[in-house]
């Protein structure tokens, strides 16, 4: 008995140490590193957009039935330092991504359809980012938009951020198709969108910064394409965690990395580093695939987040060494 309470001891001690020992790794200057969502209000994150104007934030929206509102998230911390609420718009139906133009707006895509293409018309709400970060209301543009061969559901939207043309992935059908929108959104009409590809099945998608590549991204995988004249090229493989419903998509604002969100209370968002391809071949995600979830997920310098690896490697530690200590014991 009395080496029971020896073992229970030394375990608290040990586990006191490792707690002690780790630092807090996500620090204020720690921005686009993996990091969790913490407002209650934000259970279905949908879509993800990097902040041009506030290094480190990252702007997200919640799916069907929630209202006019979108979120400004700081990476550093993982809270809400915005909630935008859209004025001049109808009540949003089901918003499934954002993404922010090279015009400075910010493009809201209420483009689902759970109803699988039942609906004739869908929307998009423009308004410009904010350059102040506090809870305030914005007057939005909104554009209705159809599309060429009939109605369809779709989750991802994607601005070009050269041309300011704004693209949407459908997915109602056994695969999906890439959509072209007109030059120019306007008021007052439709926006007819064109099919100028076929692509996967898809939940998000994003640009990288100079336009010249478009990555997709399912519940299970990623694909990345080359992006020239508003056509897709070769395609390729992308690295992406393994997360609960797979949502959203972004590039980080220096192109480095990509962001990968998920939907859910406290969701996570998962940074993968790109690695040149050398010459003029584009980006890919390199190093070690992450693990699901923001906690176990390698940061852009190879650094864990929130000292969860580092932590779990000191309980190990301290396991063995309680077996150890256990063992001298009995054979004492």
């Amino acid at each position: 008995m009395r080496a029971y309470r020896l073992t229970v001891s030394t375990a608290a001690a040990l586990l006191s140490f490792a707690a002690a020992a780790v630092p807090a790794l996500a620090d204020d200057g720690d921005a686009d590193r993996s990091f969790t969502i913490e407002d209650p209000r934000i259970t279905e994150s949908s879509g993800l957009a990097a902040s041009r104007a506030h290094p480190g934030v990252y702007w997200t929206h919640n799916d069907s039935e929630d209202g006019p509102y979108v979120f400004a998230v700081d990476s550093r911390t993982g809270k809400t330092v915005a909630r935008i609420t859209m004025k001049g718009v109808g009540a949003p139906r089901d918003v499934e991504a954002i993404s922010l133009g090279p015009d400075g707006n910010l493009y809201v895509g209420d483009i689902g359809d759970n109803l699988n293409g039942s609906w004739d018309h869908v929307w998009i709400y423009r308004f410009p980012e904010p350059k102040t970060l506090r809870d305030a209301t914005v007057r939005a543009t909104q554009f209705d938009v159809k599309y060429a061969d009939g109605p369809r559901n779709a989750e991802a939207l994607m601005v070009h951020p050269k041309t300011c043309r704004v693209y949407i992935a459908s997915k109602n059908e056994d695969g999906g198709g890439l959509y072209e929108g007109p030059a120019k959104l306007t008021t007052g009409g439709d926006n007819v969108f064109r099919r100028v590809g076929e692509v996967p099945w898809v939940t998000d998608g994003a640009f990288s910064p100079d336009g010249k590549e478009l990555v997709l991204r399912s519940y299970f995988s990623a694909r990345g394409y080359a992006f020239a004249k508003g056509r897709l090229g070769k395609d390729y493989p992308v690295e992406s965690p393994l997360l609960g419903q797979a949502e959203s998509v972004t590039y980080t604002a220096d192109g480095s990395a990509l962001m990968y969100g998920s939907e859910g209370a406290r969701s996570d968002v998962v940074r993968v580093d790109l690695k040149s391809g050398g010459g003029d071949g584009p980006a890919r995600a390199g190093g070690r695939p992450p693990s699901s979830g923001a906690d176990s997920a390698g940061g852009g310098d190879g650094v864990p987040v929130k000292g969860t690896t580092l932590t779990g490697i000191a309980v190990l530690a301290g396991i063995g060494l309680l077996l150890f200590l256990g063992r001298r014991r009995r054979q004492g």
